[in-house]
């Protein structure tokens, strides 16, 4: 299965300690997290959704067996999308 989502508002840094914290390792500098079952490859970028406001977008690609990504990808959600900071 694989599984590409984007998020506004966290670091790439950030989405790799969550991903760590769901039992991943970093690798490849950081642009690649591996876990059981699972890998993840990031990639970050700076968006203007309007006028002037930048904001940092990451491409979160989920790779792995379907019943390993689902709950990992719940998980991911519930940390990287929040409300405030």
């Amino acid at each position: 299965m694989q599984e590409t989502r984007e998020f506004r508002g966290i670091s790439q840094r950030l989405a790799v300690q969550y991903l760590e914290n769901l039992g991943g390792e970093a690798v490849d500098g950081g642009d690649r997290v591996e876990g059981d079952g699972w890998s993840v490859s990031l990639d970050e970028r700076k968006v203007n959704p309007v006028g002037s406001i930048t904001l940092n977008e990451v491409t979160v690609a989920f790779e792995g067996d379907a019943e390993v990504l689902e709950p990992l990808i719940g998980k991911f959600e519930q940390k990287a999308i929040r409300a405030g900071g």
